[in-house]
């Protein structure tokens, strides 16, 4: 491997493993503690995030070894399944627009006991703290992923001056630094990325913690097999169904 290869591994498993030993500590737990709850009384887990943080959605939602009961409310929602022409789409600053929260609300209609898991690394985007602050609104628990090394540098962008760590119950660092990247090209120029690394590794921490948490009460964790082994696809409509179309599942 390229020295580059090599620091960015380190930069990469360093994190990964104070995380993995913040999770030991119980660092996680009263995030895992809010997920378990709001499913053992019959709500779900909306993930949401924006950006590159889409990729921790995916995570938390709709993947084999992932929970079952989970949503993944995307901005392109709105022109899917909502009243915008699907031109919004091609805004870059659409992330920024805190105006679209009510119609990715209704939407995804959120129940009383579901949980909101929203990932962003700056924290700062109207979209994502107008999601959260309607959470809040309306009663319903928010867990936040994101740097707190980065949201306490930059400008909260949302009307009421938060930031999601501001706004969330729970926050969780992803422990990506200022700006994302971890190493330099030419002293100056960022690469090396992190956070969705991070992010992916806190989706799959929770996944297993409440997983383990549902199992230690007695019950079967309403998991998802993979579609592409033999039997998946029928176990895995058949808890789905439980759900009815409060799960949303999509290409």
């Amino acid at each position: 491997m390229s020295d580059t290869t090599t620091q960015f591994l380190r930069e990469t498993t360093s994190r990964l493993d104070r995380l993995a030993t913040l999770a030991e500590e119980g660092a996680l737990d009263p995030a895992v503690d809010l997920i378990t709850a709001s499913l053992q009384a019959g709500g779900i887990v909306q993930a949401f995030g924006t950006g590159h943080s889409q990729a921790f959605a995916m995570e938390i939602a709709g993947r084999a070894g992932g929970l079952i009961p989970t949503n993944n409310i995307a901005l392109r929602d709105v022109a899917l399944f909502g009243s915008q022409d699907v031109a919004i789409l091609t805004d870059p600053t659409l992330e920024r627009d805190p105006s679209i929260v009510d119609e990715l609300w209704e939407i995804s209609g959120p129940g009383p006991d579901d949980v909101f898991v929203i990932a962003s690394n700056s924290g700062v985007n109207g979209s994502i703290v107008g999601t959260a602050l309607k959470a809040k609104e309306n009663g319903n628990p928010v867990i936040a992923v994101t740097s707190l090394e980065h949201t306490t540098r930059v400008t909260p962008k949302h009307p009421s001056g938060k930031r999601l760590s501001e706004v969330a119950d729970v926050v969780i660092d992803n422990l990506a630094p200022y700006g994302d990247t971890t190493l330099a090209l030419d002293g100056d120029i960022g690469i090396g990325a992190v956070s969705s690394l991070t992010a992916a590794f806190i989706a799959q921490l929770l996944t297993i913690g409440v997983a383990e948490r549902l199992a230690g009460a007695g019950s079967v964790p309403p998991i998802y097999l993979s579609a592409n082994i033999p039997g998946g696809d029928d176990h895995n409509h058949r808890l789905e169904d439980q759900y009815g179309d409060r799960l949303r599942r999509h290409a």
